[in-house]
């Protein structure tokens, strides 16, 4: 039984043995072999003699396909996003709707093949990863709301068995896989959409026994993690060069140039192709004749017409990295026809991203509240998933912990390899979990 872990942003896949080794799949890519599979999908019409077919990509090969394609397709991204909205059950795709599920399950298929080639067996269940919360739900029944759809999905794609567990509990397995002893710990998990926090105490495995006896004592999360850093940067930093607040004048009266509604498709990068109609287009146009700022009007132009959201997206990455380990770097963003440029400091980055740490910061004293125990108890403080490296989200637990206490590791694969482990309890007797 594989381990999915299934994210917002990024997929990956694991394989334990009964000795507790796991092997994680490696998807081929333009950059070389990566663990990390895009979960995304893009998706191409194509005119048969008698009928139209729509054809999908997914993971790496869905962005070069989007990227070299001209006109392009349908890109889209951060499906899991949507799981517990009981209104989103479809998008129309080239003037067909599509279910939500049956998205999903083009990509989970995808996932399923990959698996197949590298592990050379069939693959029909699977451990998969789930967080504490779903984005955007308020209630325990909204949650197992989302879950079902997810598990339909994993249907459609040709799983026969799906068992759940929650995303920090699965890192936590993954943590103690490496200890020797006995520990309390407090697992922070950071995704691309939410960020997830389990209190566990964990025993190292014995040399009979792949799985640990493991006991939960609380869990708590919140809907909001990487994706909304990205979408900081770009409010703060990139949408004020592309006219945002810009002003135009208009019979005789100061406007502002741009609908804010622009911009706020602009932070979240695979929304971008939406714009891309002719009534924004001549809007955009008729805003750089009235503008006072008409070069910004006409990069925004530039950038929508061109359909560059993942090269934006991509640039916002580097400077969130750079600004992991620099207290100041330079963002870039450079295009045919482009070349947007801006030095931006850790201080003013964690300023933009104030509300969402305070959020986190809630989330861990509700697990701490919950769960009954004084910080000090806490052996250990676990962090994993991309957003775990900002220096401002570490800080959060090593003023409350004690830097001493604060590690982390492994941080895109720890999930998918703790549900390897974990599978190894679903199916105790098996060679491989």
């Amino acid at each position: 039984m594989l381990g999915i872990d299934f994210g917002t942003t990024n997929s990956s896949i694991g394989l334990a043995d009964d000795r507790g080794r796991v092997a994680l799949l490696q998807f081929p890519s333009a950059q070389g072999l990566t663990a990390a599979y895009r979960s995304l999908l893009y998706l191409e019409q194509q005119k048969m003699q008698t009928r139209t077919v729509l054809h999908s990509w997914s993971g790496p090969d869905g962005i070069e396909r989007y990227l070299a394609a001209e006109p392009k397709g349908r890109l889209i991204q951060s499906l899991k996003s949507y799981l517990a909205s009981r209104t989103l059950t479809s998008t129309e795709v080239f003037g067909r709707r599509q279910l939500l599920e049956d998205l999903l399950a083009r990509i989970l298929a995808d996932l399923r093949e990959h698996a197949e080639r590298h592990f050379e067996r069939a693959v029909t269940s699977a451990a998969v990863g789930r967080p504490v919360h779903f984005v955007g739900s308020t209630s325990e029944a909204d949650d197992s709301f989302a879950e079902e759809r997810l598990r339909a999905a994993f249907l459609k794609a040709g799983f026969h068995e799906v068992f759940f567990e929650l995303e920090p509990v699965a890192a936590a397995y993954h943590y103690a896989s490496t200890l020797k002893q006995e520990e309390l710990v407090l697992i922070g998990d950071f995704g691309g959409g939410t960020s997830d926090f389990s209190l566990l105490r964990l025993r190292p495995p014995t040399a009979h026994q792949v799985g640990q006896t493991n006991e939960v004592l609380a869990n708590s999360g919140v809907g909001l993690a990487g994706d909304a850093f990205d979408a900081r940067i770009v409010r703060r930093l990139v949408s004020p060069h592309l006219g945002a607040g810009s002003l135009e004048r208009s019979g005789g009266k100061t406007l502002v140039a741009v609908p804010a509604w622009v911009y706020s498709r602009l932070e979240h990068w695979h929304h971008l192709s939406f714009l891309r109609t002719r009534a924004v287009s001549e809007m955009l146009r008729a805003a750089r004749v009235r503008a006072f700022e008409p070069e910004k009007i006409a990069a925004l132009s530039e950038l929508i017409e061109a359909d560059l959201g993942y090269q934006l997206h991509q640039a916002v990455q580097r400077v969130k990295v750079a600004l992991s380990t620099q207290q100041q770097a330079e963002f870039r963003f450079t295009e045919p026809g482009l070349d947007l440029r801006a030095p931006v400091t850790r201080a003013e980055f964690e300023g933009w991203i104030a509300d969402d740490l305070r959020a986190i910061e809630q989330a861990v004293a509700e697990v701490m509240n919950a769960s009954g125990l004084p910080d000090p108890a806490v052996d250990r403080v676990f962090l994993t998933g991309g957003s775990s490296l900002v220096p401002a989200v570490r800080r959060i637990f090593e003023q409350r912990f004690g830097a001493d206490r604060v590690r982390t590791g492994d941080e895109f694969t720890s999930v998918a390899s703790g549900l390897a482990l974990r599978a190894c309890e679903f199916r105790p007797q098996a060679a491989t979990c």
